[in-house]
């Protein structure tokens, strides 16, 4: 369920205060929505992806707690992300992380203010707020690949919205939504050089690399030659890892890719819809394929809705998200604590005894 999984599960079970995560295709809205939890994938460009890059460097020999950069799969869309047991925590954890930062030049364009994200918290601000529903890319489950028990708690947390005064836009959707399923070009091409880019200067810092990985093509063959260790049953598939080795760097196709998914993004994505149906936000279950963007900057925050009742497991958690255009974060925020003041769903289905740790100062 992506990447940030153990950030999710860490805020959840109470091993961390706060948690962060990346994101680049749903690891934070995933980890968030399953671990009932709330999490917020910001604009990017709004946080910085590059650590404390150059103490980094710096203090590689002397083992030092020094934040490492970010290892992109793809510049163009990892942002990194608050993973937190509530709302408020969350605002609390961006308005730390957000801003300026010239060791990441996306950082660098982006409102000369950051918010402080805690005034987002009202529970009144659905209030008079148009809501928008992508029926296609939310339910339909042919291309979100939910059981349809989600469906239906999704229905009942559209109630629960315009009970809270939020007229429901219903339904604005996407004419891209087929084709952002395959949008992956631009992914695999970056992927591949960032390997390229950021492992071997990592490596350069390690006084042991038993398994002497310095590349994409090693990668593939270490997992190869390690069977029992890298490709257990059920995780043999490497066919990401080979798209992105077999593609030809920044070739005339990466860039008309780079194009398409803007394209896809936002004249024939979500900023389409935002600027047809005019709705303050776009909402989804988070699972939903909206939730996944692949091209412009947008925003979007997850918060618990409700149990799926079957599959893949008995009262699994799943969340709902709102999303909005680049740099909504703000106005994403306060919808997302309105309904989590109305719900409480956190904390009305707590885990089953023996699934919460009890951590002390001996564990």
């Amino acid at each position: 369920c992506g990447s940030s999984s153990g950030s999710g599960i860490a805020a959840s079970t109470g091993l961390a205060a706060v948690t962060l995560g990346t994101e680049t295709d749903g690891s934070i809205t995933c980890p968030s929505s399953h671990n009932n939890i709330a999490g917020i994938k910001p604009t990017l460009r709004l946080t910085s992806r590059a650590g404390d890059m150059n103490r980094w460097w710096a203090v590689m020999f002397h083992s030092i707690n020094i934040a490492p950069p970010v290892i992109p799969i793809t510049a163009h869309q990892d942002t990194v992300d608050p993973t937190t047991r509530s709302v408020t925590d969350g605002a609390i954890v961006l308005s730390i992380i957000a801003g300026k930062d010239p060791n990441d030049n996306y950082a660098l364009a982006q409102p000369p203010v950051v918010p402080d994200f805690m005034r987002a918290l009202d529970r009144n601000a659905l209030k008079g707020k148009r809501i928008g529903v992508a029926r296609r890319v939310s339910i339909n489950g042919s291309i979100t690949g939910n059981h349809p028990s989600i469906n239906i708690v999704f229905e009942e947390a559209l109630l629960t919205i315009k009970a809270l005064g939020a007229p429901i836009v219903d339904p604005p959707d996407l004419p891209s939504a087929e084709e952002l399923i395959n949008s992956t070009r631009v992914v695999m091409v970056d992927f591949k050089a960032c390997i390229l880019g950021f492992v071997p200067y990592v490596f350069l810092y390690l006084l042991q690399n038993p398994s002497d990985v310095r590349s994409l093509t090693d990668l593939i063959k270490f997992n190869k030659d390690n069977p029992a260790l890298e490709t257990p049953v059920g995780f043999e598939d490497q066919s990401m890892l080979e798209k992105a080795e077999a593609t030809n760097g920044f070739d005339a196709a990466y860039f008309a890719a780079l194009a398409n998914n803007r394209e896809l993004g936002s004249p024939r994505g979500l900023g389409f819809v935002l600027q047809k149906f005019n709705p303050d936000a776009v909402v989804s279950p988070a699972l939903g394929l909206i939730t996944r963007p692949a091209g412009p900057p947008i925003s979007g925050s997850s918060e618990p809705v409700g149990p799926e009742t079957v599959y893949p497991a008995p009262g699994l958690p799943f969340g709902l998200s709102f999303l909005g255009t680049a740099f909504s974060d703000f106005d994403l925020i306060s919808y997302g604590f309105a309904y989590e003041q109305e719900t409480q769903t956190r904390l009305a289905r707590k885990a089953f005894p023996a699934a919460i740790p009890r951590p002390s100062s001996r564990t």
